[in-house]
C-alpha cells in the first residue's frame, strides 16, 4: 500500500520515493521528509527537530513547550501567527483581518484520484494510485481546507492541490491559495528554471540558492515564455544522470507564481500556485474554490530521470484521446511559404507538391477568413474569404484531400480585431477597463472568456469551421497577452477574479470543442511557446514550441523544453534558408536533424525547391516515417548541452532497449578540433548493438556492447582537421550534424 497512517502521521510511498507529513503540537502540519524511499515506521518524530532552548525574539504559539512556527518546517503555512516566511494561504475576513489558523480535523484515503472539475489534471485508476485527503479547519472562520496528495504505486511523483470550503455565515476573500508548498531541511541546492522571450523560449538557467525569496511568475494572462511554470532544485553536483533533483510543475495556463525562499535558519521553502498578484476571489457561504494541480517529482539519478518522470506521467495520464499514443503526421504549414498572399489555386498547388514529397497533412495558416489580408482586421469573423477561396473551406479541403493529403487549419479564437463584424456587434465582449485608454497589441483585442456568451459563441463558430472544413488538424493560436483586465459582469470588489475566470472559460471552450471533435489533432500555439504548459497538453497533445524555426536556436529551445515536456508534444519544423527569424543559412540536413525530435513538419514552399532539395526532403520524410514511433514515444536522453558549448547531443531509446537514435550537432567549425567521444545512455548493458553509417561511397558496419557504449562511449566519426578533406571526413564546415541508428543484434 502506498499510503501509511500512524497516529497523526502520514507516509506516502511511490516507486522509489517517500513523502512524510506529521501533525504538529498546535494542530498544523509539518513537512517531515520528501526524498528517496524509506521503510515505514510508527513515528518519524525527530526528522524535523526543534531547538532545545528558547529563541531570543521568537513568538511561541505553545509557550510552555518552546514550540515556534518560526522554526517549523511546514506543509501548508499561513501568515501572522509566528511564521514570517512566504505563506501558502492568505484570507481576508469580513472584519479585515488576514489571520487564519487551519488545524488538523480529519483525513481519508481515496482509491484512485478524484477529478478536478473545470480544470485540467492528471488522471489515474484505482489500481494505479491512491489519494490522501487531509482536511484542516479554522473554527473561527468556519472554513475547511482540503489538502490532496496523489501518489502512483510505480512512479516517483506526488500530485498536490488544495481546496477550500466556506462553511461559515459570512463571505471572505481568498488573496492567496497555493497548490503546493514544501519546506526542505537545508539550502544546499541550485535552482533550475526555463526562461526566455518570444522566439527565445525555455532557455535553461541554473544558479545557487541564497538567503531571501526568489520568484518566477507570470502576470501576462498566459503561462508565459518569460518563465515557464516549472522550477527544479538540484544538488550542486547533480548532473543529467547523477544526483538529487526535485522538480515542480503547475498544470495551469494563466498567471502563476513559483517561489524559492531560504530563511535565516537555512530552511528552503518551495512553493507554486496561482499568482496572488491581481488575484482576489470572494468565497460566499456554501461555496468551494479549488487550485490548479501541481506535479512534484523526485529523482536520485539526475535531471534525465526527473524528465522521464514528467514525460511518462504526461504521456500516460495527462494527454488524452485518440492521439495520446498515436503517431503524429508529417505536416507542411504554408505560413512562411505565403504569409497572407495566397488563393485557392496556390494552396492546392502547395498541397499537391507536398504530397508528392510524402507529407501527410497540409495546414492552412492565417489569412483564410473574410477580409484577412494582413494582421489589422477580421479576427472573430470565422467565415472563409470567397475572394481568395471561392469554393469555401469545404471545396478547398475536398480538393486538398484529392491530392492524397489531409487538411488542417489555423484559428485564433480568443482574439478579435477592432475592424471586424464581431466587434461591431459585441464591443462589450472584450477585456477593457472603463474610462481608461486601451493598450494596442498586435492590432487585436482579447475576448473576455469569463463571459458565458463569449464561450458559447466560440464553441459554436469554431465548431462550424471544423464541420465545414472537415479538418483533421487544428492549430489553435493566441498571439496577445492580456491588458486592461476588467469585466463589466463583476462588481468592483471582484475584479481580482477576472484573470482566473478567463482561464476557466478557456478550459470550458477547449473541453467542449475537443470532445466534439475527438479525432482532430489539436496543436496549441501562443506566439509560439508563450503558453507551453501541461494545462494545454491536457486538451491538445502538442504545442508549437516556438515561432523561431532556426535550427541552431531550436537546439536550445528544444533541449530546455525537454526538461519537462515529452518530445511528442513539441511541434518542430524544417523551414527555409535563410531563416525568417535569424537570417541564418544552414544545410537542410542540419535543419532536419533538429526538427525530427518533435512533432515533425515543414514550414516552407515545396514548389521553390530544386530537384536536389526535393530528393533530400523526400528521403528525410521516408526516414522519419520509418523511425517515427521511436522518435515520438521513446525515452529521451540529453547528452551534451547547447548551453555549455558549441556541440549538442541527445538520443532516444525504445522502451525495450532494442534500438536507439543518437543525434550530434556542431554549430561552428573548429580548426584541428581532434576526436570526440560521447557516452550513450539507456541501453541494455548485456546486449550487442550494430550501427551502420556512410563514409563517402562506403557503408561502415560496426558492433558494440551496450556497456561499452555507455561506459566508454561512442567515438564520433572524424572531423575535418584543416588539411585534406577525405571520404572519411564526416563533418566539414559550420552547422554540421549526424544521426546514427543503433539496433540490437538478434
Amino acid at each position: 500500500m502506498p499510503i501509511y497512517t500512524h497516529d497523526r502521521q502520514f507516509h506516502l510511498q511511490g516507486q522509489d520515493i517517500s513523502y512524510i507529513i506529521r501533525v504538529l503540537e498546535n494542530g498544523q502540519l509539518e513537512h517531515t521528509y520528501f526524498g528517496k524511499k524509506v521503510t515505514d515506521r510508527a513515528s518519524f518524530t525527530g526528522l524535523a527537530p526543534f531547538p532545545n532552548e528558547p529563541l531570543g525574539n521568537a513568538n511561541f504559539p505553545l509557550k510552555e513547550s518552546g514550540f515556534t512556527l518560526e522554526w517549523a518546517r511546514q506543509e501548508y503555512p499561513s501568515y501572522g501567527t509566528s511564521d514570517f516566511r512566504e505563506p501558502a494561504i492568505e484570507i481576508v475576513e469580513k472584519q479585515g483581518t488576514r489571520l487564519s489558523h487551519f488545524v488538523y480535523h480529519r483525513h481519508q484515503i481515496i482509491k484512485g484520484k478524484p477529478s478536478l472539475d473545470g480544470m485540467p489534471a492528471v488522471y489515474g485508476e484505482k489500481e494505479e494510485c491512491e489519494t490522501l485527503q487531509i482536511t484542516l479547519r479554522d473554527p473561527i472562520m468556519g472554513a475547511e481546507l482540503d489538502l490532496l496528495y496523489t501518489v502512483f504505486h510505480q512512479r516517483n511523483v506526488v500530485l498536490r492541490r488544495s481546496e477550500i470550503r466556506n462553511n461559515g455565515t459570512d463571505s471572505f476573500s481568498i488573496d492567496r491559495l497555493m497548490s503546493a508548498s514544501i519546506d526542505l531541511p537545508d539550502h544546499n541546492y541550485e535552482s533550475i528554471q526555463l526562461d526566455g522571450a518570444w522566439i527565445r523560449e525555455r532557455h535553461l538557467h541554473r544558479s545557487a540558492l541564497k538567503p531571501g525569496v526568489h520568484v518566477l511568475d507570470s502576470k501576462k494572462g498566459v503561462s508565459s515564455s518569460w518563465h515557464n511554470p516549472f522550477v527544479a532544485l538540484a544538488r550542486p553536483h547533480a548532473t543529467e544522470h547523477e544526483g538529487e533533483v526535485i522538480g515542480l510543475n503547475l498544470i495551469y495556463s494563466g498567471n502563476y507564481r513559483a517561489s524559492v525562499e531560504v530563511d535565516t535558519y537555512d530552511t528552503t521553502r518551495l512553493m507554486i500556485g496561482l499568482n496572488p498578484f491581481d488575484f482576489k476571489w470572494t468565497l460566499e457561504p456554501g461555496k468551494t474554490f479549488s487550485t490548479p494541480e501541481a506535479v512534484l517529482v523526485y529523482s536520485d539519478q539526475g535531471l534525465n530521470k526527473m524528465s522521464h518522470s514528467f514525460h511518462s506521467l504526461y504521456n500516460e495520464y495527462l494527454i488524452r484521446g485518440v492521439w495520446q499514443h498515436k503517431e503524429r503526421p508529417v505536416l507542411l504549414n504554408n505560413w512562411e511559404a505565403t504569409y497572407f498572399d495566397f488563393d485557392h489555386d496556390k494552396v492546392t498547388s502547395i498541397a499537391a507538391s507536398a504530397s508528392e514529397l510524402g507529407v501527410e497533412l497540409f495546414v492552412l495558416d492565417d489569412g483564410w477568413f473574410e477580409g484577412r489580408n494582413d494582421d489589422t482586421t477580421s479576427l472573430g469573423d470565422w467565415t472563409a474569404d470567397k475572394k481568395k477561396l471561392p469554393k469555401g473551406l469545404e471545396g478547398l479541403s475536398d480538393e486538398v484531400r484529392d491530392r492524397q493529403i489531409q487538411f488542417g487549419i489555423w484559428v485564433e479564437p480568443e482574439m478579435v480585431s477592432e475592424e471586424s463584424n464581431l466587434y461591431r456587434q459585441h464591443p462589450d465582449w472584450i477585456l477593457r477597463a472603463p474610462h481608461r485608454p486601451h493598450t494596442p497589441g498586435r492590432n487585436q483585442m482579447v475576448l473576455n472568456l469569463g463571459k458565458r456568451d463569449v464561450q458559447d459563441y466560440l464553441i459554436e463558430v469554431i465548431g462550424n469551421v471544423l464541420k465545414d472544413s472537415t479538418a483533421s488538424y487544428v492549430k489553435w493560436d493566441m498571439n496577445r497577452t492580456l491588458t486592461e483586465v476588467f469585466s463589466d459582469e463583476l462588481p468592483a470588489n471582484r475584479q481580482g477574479e477576472v484573470m482566473h475566470r478567463y482561464i476557466l472559460g478557456l478550459y470550458r471552450v477547449l473541453e467542449e470543442i475537443t470532445s466534439a471533435f475527438p479525432h482532430v489533432l489539436f496543436e496549441s500555439c501562443a506566439s509560439g511557446g508563450n503558453r507551453f504548459d501541461p494545462g494545454m497538453l491536457y486538451y491538445m497533445p502538442q504545442t508549437w514550441t516556438s515561432d523561431n524555426t532556426d535550427a541552431v536556436e531550436r537546439l536550445k529551445i528544444q533541449y530546455g523544453t525537454s526538461l519537462v515536456y515529452p518530445v511528442s508534444s513539441m511541434g518542430a519544423h524544417v523551414s527555409a534558408s535563410p531563416n525568417h527569424q535569424t537570417g541564418r543559412v544552414t544545410p537542410i540536413e542540419f535543419r532536419f536533424h533538429s526538427a525530427i525530435f518533435g512533432a515533425f513538419g515543414y514550414e516552407l514552399d515545396p514548389e521553390e525547391m530544386d530537384d536536389v532539395t526535393r530528393e533530400k526532403v523526400s528521403e528525410q520524410i521516408s526516414l522519419f516515417k520509418k523511425e517515427r514511433k521511436l522518435l515520438q514515444f521513446g525515452e529521451f536522453y540529453r547528452l551534451i548541452s547547447p548551453f555549455e558549448g558549441n556541440d549538442t547531443a541527445w538520443m532516444i531509446v525504445s522502451h525495450d532497449q532494442s534500438e536507439a537514435l543518437v543525434a550530434f550537432y556542431r554549430v561552428l567549425s573548429q580548426p584541428n578540433a581532434g576526436m570526440k567521444r560521447i557516452r550513450l545512455c539507456g541501453l541494455n548493458p548485456d546486449k550487442i548493438y550494430e550501427i551502420e553509417w556512410q563514409e563517402g561511397s562506403s557503408m561502415i558496419h560496426r558492433q558494440y556492447g551496450g556497456d561499452e557504449l555507455m561506459n566508454i562511449g561512442w567515438q564520433i566519426p572524424p572531423f575535418f582537421t584543416g588539411t585534406v578533406k577525405t571520404e572519411q571526413t564526416h563533418f566539414y564546415g559550420d552547422f554540421q550534424s549526424a544521426l546514427w541508428k543503433f539496433k540490437e543484434m538478434k
